[in-house]
């Protein structure tokens, strides 16, 4: 008979964490493409408020979300300080525009705690769960809610 370790064996993930809006988030590094200083968009019109415009990387047009204002933490003003983390996102290539990348972690997958209930809105909706990191909380980005509509063309 084998224990419950062996028939379960603990999960874990590599996360990239960053700050957004002073706040700490982190998303999947399997999802990660690359990451860059940040370079002024195109503005698209009657693109949602939290696109900030799209941008051309190595001949491929993708769009760039401010994290901030789609996590209703406010809009943010860039500056080259700021740094853009190249997604995947099922079949799309998108930017996530942030404050600055802080680190690469391996976390067990039973460290990350679902999202507490008093969430609302975006937080709730956007974080998969909760990592508590020395004396951090790190929320974990659901990057498929991120442009939830993508493949029907909606915002």
């Amino acid at each position: 008979m084998t224990d419950a370790a062996e028939q379960h064996p603990v999960s874990r993930r590599e996360i990239v964490s960053f700050r957004v809006a002073n706040q700490d988030f982190c998303i999947d590094i399997g999802s990660v493409r690359e990451i860059r200083g940040w370079t002024p968009t195109t503005v698209l019109p009657h693109a949602p408020p939290y696109v900030t415009g799209v941008m051309n990387l190595r001949g491929a047009v993708l769009p760039v979300v401010d994290l901030s204002a789609r996590l209703g933490l406010g809009p943010t003003e860039p500056s080259p300080r700021h740094v853009i983390i190249i997604v995947m996102i099922e079949e799309m290539t998108a930017g996530l525009l942030v404050d600055a990348v802080s680190d690469i972690l391996t976390v067990n997958g039973e460290e990350i705690k679902p999202t507490p209930d008093v969430a609302a809105g975006p937080a709730k909706t956007l974080v998969e769960g909760v990592l508590a990191i020395d004396e951090r909380l790190i929320r974990l980005i659901d990057l498929g809610r991120v442009f939830p509509d993508h493949e029907r063309g909606e915002p």
